[in-house]
């Protein structure tokens, strides 16, 4: 296909690179200076992953490789003035999310010998058999990271003779998870092994040059023509050639694409806002803080867990606490905590909890909630907790981060960076984390026949699809901001788990378009809220089928009787709630308890869409930060 010929491309989607990434990858193999090419991608792609930066180069001489924690620009001081004449290296700016967000995790990571190095995204779910393994061979392990396996995997086939394309598809054989890695020999200088499954890498063309990414922003400077690897694909990488192959060996075609965005669209993957592409990926995080929750005997895991499960067992109340949307999480979680482990819970504002003096022990199980780690409410309420002896497990985005470290157990929700300060994907992430939590400690305390169980969790992994559906078109949302833009007052209601996903919907509005919005129980309107009620005033009702839907059903007629407008979220086929709203967004049906994780995702796209028909940045709500580090 001759250059001029290529198909152009506007949308990530497009390129199929939905998936969710913790990490930046960069690549480059050429006859320029490979070291400020790979530093400029990795700058490009640090909205991906800051926690820790490392760039390794491959020449006569050697591996040469740098390596720190924090941002690309420790990295780059390290670095200082070396000139490094190599024309082949790779380089991984980190999200961390096996392993803690030290210099020794930091990516390349190298084998026994010192002459291979690998970069990777994603989770490889065995890495601790593998590691045994190797291990009882004599491989010395520098990390505690999951990646670190694939050097000393490589390492082994290399050493019976193989190449290193070979030996890169026989150590992917062996993995199980999600992964894009790149790799590179000091023995075979100028050449660059990729691979890929279930994570996003690409491939940029050029003349006598070549790059691999993870991300179009980081080749856009250099490069138009791409092509995406496809899932069990490897690709073998030198300045003049490009050869791709499947997990059997048999070549396949070079499919080229053409970008015509600009660096500022592509790090937003095509779309406008980083909100938008962050509400987006929530079914590719979904997925990812669901991947390898169940071992072999069909029992759920966690992360870390310094719980025994006699100290499980013996837990005779739940606190929950929280701020912000993660509070909203933890509404959400108290209905499937008591429901599935018949366990009283109460749920705290974090910031109020130390001082109203609650009652504390032993047998006390307190669950604290925080996107980055570090909110300050959230890590002094666990303190407290621990100071009273009760038990603490953190739900958590960040490795390494404070919360971590003040827990008895951590559960990750691995939704990778979130940029836009309004949170979109760390929300329904932390509600799926909280699901296993509630379903784990059902598991340990025998309140969940095992089939039960397994029907949950088997519904729980529906959800990824069922949100890309939901997600697939939001003309409606779009119509609906439309009609209500000048709306000065906005009320969300909702019974049930639709309670705390209407207090989110009118949360989110309130922060990125700066309207007045109240989100509270629908039982509750005619005792108070019902006086704000007036012709033309937009009621957001939560009405996905429920145990208490009936009622829900004459909370919205009372409404509706005293001229308000009802705009409402609903399940396909309910006729009686389509003839009540003036608006219906709709969203497949799922079990009661989990339907927060669908209901949430068009009011996330309506306040977005309110936001932008009013001229204002989503990504930057005005006086708000992504993380409250102060009280």
């Amino acid at each position: 296909m001759a250059k001029g010929d290529l198909p152009f491309v506007h949308l990530m989607g497009s390129l199929g690179l939905f998936k969710i990434e913790m990490c930046g990858i960069v690549g480059y193999t050429g006859s320029k200076s490979a070291l400020p090419i790979l530093l400029s991608g990795l700058h490009s792609l640090e909205y991906r992953g800051y926690d820790s930066a490392g760039i390794a180069l491959a020449g006569k001489e050697g591996l040469w490789l740098k390596r720190r924690a924090g941002r690309v620009s420790e990295l780059e001081e390290a670095i200082g003035d070396d000139e490094i004449p190599s024309g082949v290296g790779i380089g991984h700016t980190r999200w961390a999310t096996c392993g803690a967000p030290n210099e020794p995790n930091a990516h390349p990571h190298r084998d026994c010998s010192g002459r291979i190095a690998v970069v990777h995204n994603g989770i490889i779910e065995n890495h601790v058999q593998l590691r045994r393994k190797l291990e009882e061979e004599g491989h010395k392990f520098r990390s505690d990271t999951d990646t670190e396996t694939l050097a000393h995997l490589v390492e082994n086939t290399m050493a019976s003779g193989s190449d290193l394309a070979q030996s890169v598809r026989s150590a992917v054989s062996q993995l199980e998870g999600s992964y894009a890695i790149v790799v590179i020999s000091a023995t075979e200088p100028g050449r660059i092994i990729a691979a890929r499954s279930d994570a996003p890498l690409i491939l940029g063309l050029g003349d006598g040059e070549n790059f691999v990414a993870s991300d179009v922003v980081a080749l856009i400077e250099h490069t138009r023509r791409v092509v995406i690897l496809e899932d069990h694909h490897l690709a073998d990488v030198t300045s003049d050639n490009v050869r791709i192959v499947d997990a059997d060996g048999e070549e396949q075609p070079i499919r080229e694409i053409a970008v015509t965005w600009d660096i500022a669209a592509a790090e937003k993957g095509g779309f406008e806002h980083f909100m938008l592409k962050e509400i987006h990926e929530q079914p590719a995080a979904v997925r990812e803080t669901l991947r390898g929750r169940v071992d072999a005997a069909g029992h759920l895991t966690l992360d870390e867990m310094r719980m025994s499960e006699e100290e499980i067992r013996d837990i005779d109340k739940v606190f929950v606490v929280a701020c912000g949307s993660s509070f909203h999480a933890g509404l959400v979680a108290k209905y499937a905590l008591e429901h599935w482990t018949r366990l009283p819970v109460e749920i705290d504002v974090a910031s109020e909890f130390r001082y109203r003096d609650p009652v504390l022990n032993s047998e006390t199980l307190v669950v604290g909630i925080s996107q980055s780690g570090e909110t300050a409410d959230t890590l002094a309420a666990l303190r407290y907790a621990q100071h009273q002896k009760a038990k603490v497990i953190s739900i958590t985005n960040v490795v390494g981060s404070s919360i971590t470290r003040d827990s008895d157990a951590v559960i990750y929700t691995h939704a990778g960076p979130e940029i836009g300060v309004a949170a979109t994907k760390t929300l329904t992430t932390q509600m799926t984390a909280l699901w296993l939590l509630a379903l784990w400690v059902a598991q340990t305390r025998g309140t969940m026949f095992p089939d039960e169980r397994r029907a949950v969790f088997e519904e729980l992994a529906r959800l990824p699809g069922l949100m890309e559906e939901v997600l697939s078109d939001d003309s409606k949302t779009f119509m609906v901001s439309e009609r209500f833009k000048e709306a000065r007052t906005w009320l969300f209601i909702g019974r049930g788990v639709g309670f705390p996903v209407a207090m989110e919907g009118a949360l989110k509005l309130k922060e990125i378009s700066y309207l007045h919005a109240e989100g509270f129980a629908a039982g509750e309107m005619k005792h108070g809220p019902i006086a704000l009620l007036e012709d033309g005033v937009p009621v957001v009702a939560v009405a996905s089928k429920s145990h208490v839907h009936a009622k829900l059903l004459s909370n919205i007629e009372e409404a509706k009787a005293r001229g308000a407008v009802i705009v409402a979220v609903g399940n396909p086929g309910n006729d009686e709630v389509a003839k009540l709203a003036d608006e219906l967004l709709e969203v497949p049906h799922v079990t009661q308890l989990l339907s927060p994780a669908l209901d949430v995702l068009p009011l996330q796209l309506l306040a977005y869409h309110v936001a932008k028909a009013r001229g204002l940045d989503p990504d930057k709500p005005r006086n708000l930060a992504k993380s409250v580090t102060v009280e």
